[in-house]
């Protein structure tokens, strides 16, 4: 079965490497990282030799654009977030061979060998341009320091490169308004030299190659997207940006310019592999360069998400193909995005499930999100998570089905015989159905697996466990026990040869709980191989320690994340409100006619009938008056009590709710609309003016 699955030798897998300017969320993982790392675990499972390579990346204006935000250097937001990341991939369980970094030195002088290569063959067009520049900040902007709106489908907030609402590739001077992210101004073009790789030039072989060639490989989502670029025409695209971090042009006449981050990311997969090669003894060139036999080509294939379509099946490929001594992908299995609580996922506005955080607050629970991710994964549309359907899915899926099963059968076999696998005694067609299913199931997932149906290759697996547990549920052992000993040995063979199964199928999809269930059943980890065998655990074969495998999400923990969203949207509220505009010009003498004074406040009570009025005694060194306002959202009458207030005095009498108000205390208003007292520093005598 393994062999018509997976043709190929070796496979190399790379999943897009994550900016090194922020934590990484769960839409990070439902887009690259989880559907890769089944993939992988299935080659392994299969004993294909693959190697599974990633890496932060960290050159490109998003990191520059992070450390002028937190005013701190390019440097210092990489090293923090490069670790967190790493962390978080390996607590969570991302089986890559190597997690590497741009920055490294072996990825500096690999990427400038590209660049050398490409220009030595005359591949690049040198060209001076106009581009933006930023006046006040001083510097021509790379195209992530733009924004405006988007020409194709008029959102706004798109990027000097891309649109990330419709996913057109664009120029910076494609851009409606553009706005500098630095100064927040419009900026100025001016002249500068860059290096273009001819992306035109390549057009028909990309017409050959990939819409040809991929078209019953590709997802409908891929190939559409592809399609849609190359029928509107590609244009030469600059290699190379007017910035001060990044890989440097490795030209005399090119000084202080670094390479285009679509230039040095993607080969951030090969350089990651050469390090790799390098601290295992392996040969990094058989994993990514073309070999004498075509046969024994690398299978290479990228695991992105849907933004980086056009890197991955355009970009990128034609810099492998002009450089000509590489591979090109067979696969780009691009997902969808992923949406949070009926809103997009968004790092800016703190609207995500952060991994670190997740790991932290649901300890030992990796599995379960794993499993709740590849339910739901965007693979050709976009999908949604919710914190319900997670505990939906954990309470009524991985426990009520799964873990009962699992369960169940080691309590039984424990409480009967010792926790011993009995012989069966002659079989009936229910069991013989059952393993007939065992069989079935392998290759069905297989096939899912290698065709990148993840979900439904996962659907598939907890087939098995719910034909597990009605199987269990049907014969009713702890019934049968009374009157048929032999019968009840025969029943738990079957379903322990089924609970095996399941802990070899688990492997790609649950490794966590993959592990555990070996130790339960004390058995040694098997391959794909071995599953839809039904002797797996041999007469006489003793058993592990029965263990709960999950455990309920509760309702406290669902309400602590929905509460963790919704304070981050209205803190988002508030400072989405802007300071209001000033109002029109008053004259001196305007300003002067306003008798403006200290008072203290000496009695306060809420004026019936309403929620928002106070009535409030004030003395303000002239007299003693009374002053309806409008405070009592904010403050109980026995707060307010013997504060010093600001108060307009002069101002005409008016009858507010039957009360005659003679005069208005000042109170600033913040962006949520919260209100406070104006009141001097010390406290001064009643009356003071306020000037």
């Amino acid at each position: 079965m393994s062999n018509i699955a997976l043709p190929f030798k070796r496979y190399t897998i790379t999943s897009a490497l994550p900016y090194a300017n922020g934590p990484l969320h769960i839409g990070h993982l439902a887009g690259a990282y989880i559907p890769a790392d089944i993939y992988v675990r299935f080659l392994r499972l299969n004993n294909k030799d693959v190697v599974y390579v990633c890496g932060s990346d960290e050159h490109g204006a998003a990191i520059t654009i992070k450390a002028k935000k937190e005013g701190t250097t390019p440097q210092a937001i990489i090293d923090k977030y490069h670790a967190q990341i790493k962390l978080s991939f390996e607590q969570f369980g991302i089986s890559f061979d190597i997690y590497h970094r741009t920055s490294e030195k072996i990825h500096h002088e690999l990427s400038q060998e590209f660049f050398l290569n490409l220009y030595e063959k005359g591949e690049f067009i040198e060209q001076v341009t106009e581009q933006y520049y930023d006046e006040e900040y001083h510097q021509f902007l790379a195209d992530r320091y733009i924004t405006g709106t988007c020409p194709n489908c008029k959102s706004e907030g798109a990027y000097g490169d891309q649109c990330e609402k419709c996913g057109t590739s664009l120029n910076p001077t494609d851009l409606i308004n553009p706005i500098s992210t630095l100064s927040g101004k419009p900026p100025v073009l001016r002249e500068t030299r860059h290096w273009y790789l001819p992306l035109d030039k390549y057009q028909p072989w990309l017409e050959e190659w990939l819409l040809e060639g991929k078209k019953e490989v590709l997802k409908p989502n891929v190939y559409g997207q592809c399609r849609s670029w190359l029928k509107s025409g590609l244009q030469p695209r600059s290699m190379t940006r007017d910035l001060d971090w990044g890989v440097d042009v490795p030209l005399e006449e090119a000084k202080g310019k670094k390479l285009y981050v679509w230039l040095d990311a993607p080969i951030g997969y090969i350089s990651a592999t050469k390090q790799w090669a390098l601290d295992t003894g392996n040969d990094w060139e058989k994993y990514w360069k073309k070999q004498i036999n075509p046969a024994d080509d690398a299978c290479l294939i990228h695991f992105i998400g849907k933004d980086n379509i056009v890197f991955h099946c355009i970009t990128f490929p034609s810099i492998l193909h002009a450089h000509g001594e590489y591979i090109l992908p067979e696969n780009v299995p691009a997902n969808e995005f992923l949406n949070l609580e009926g809103d997009k996922l968004s790092t800016s506005r703190n609207h995500a499930v952060w991994l670190h955080e997740y790991l932290d607050e649901f300890p030992g629970k990796q599995d379960e999100l794993r499993y709740v991710l590849t339910s739901i994964l965007p693979e050709t549309s976009d999908s949604e998570f919710t914190w319900k359907d997670f505990q939906a899915r954990v309470n009524n899926e991985l426990v009520a089905i799964f873990g009962n099963f699992i369960n169940r059968v080691l309590v039984l076999s424990h409480k009967y015989f010792g926790g011993k696998v009995m012989e069966t005694s002659q079989l009936t067609d229910t069991d013989r159905f059952i393993f007939s299913e065992l069989e079935r199931y392998p290759k069905h997932i297989a096939g899912s697996v290698t065709q990148f149906r993840f979900r439904e290759a996962l659907a598939q697996f907890m087939n098995v466990a719910r034909l597990g547990n009605k199987y269990l549920a049907d014969s009713e052992p702890w019934k049968l026990v009374k009157t048929d000993e032999e019968r009840v040995k025969s029943v738990l063979n079957v379903s322990l040869q089924i609970a095996a199964n399941l802990a070899i199928m688990a492997r790609p999809f649950l490794p966590h709980t993959a592990q555990r269930m070996f130790a339960m059943l004390n058995f040694e980890a098997a391959g794909w191989q071995q599953a839809g065998r039904h002797d797996l655990l041999p007469a006489g074969h003793q058993l592990g320690e029965a263990q709960l495998l999950f455990e309920k999400i509760t309702d406290e923990q669902v309400d602590a994340q929905l509460a963790k969203l919704s304070k981050a949207k209205e803190t988002n509220a508030r400072a989405a409100k802007t300071v209001p505009e000033a109002k029109p010009n008053i004259s001196f003498e305007e300003f002067v006619r306003m008798d403006i004074r200290v008072g203290k406040i000496l009695a306060a009570e809420k004026v019936a009938k309403t929620k928002k009025l106070l009535k409030l005694t004030i003395d303000t060194g002239i007299d003693r008056r009374t002053v309806v306002s409008g405070i009592a959202e904010f403050f109980a009458p026995e707060e307010v009590v013997g504060k010093q207030v600001a108060i307009l005095v002069n101002l005409e009498p008016r009858e507010i709710k039957g009360i005659v108000s003679q005069g208005m205390i000042l109170m600033a208003e913040d962006k949520d609309g919260r209100l406070d007292f104006v009141v001097p520093q010390t406290e001064v005598q009643s009356g003071s003016t306020i000037r």
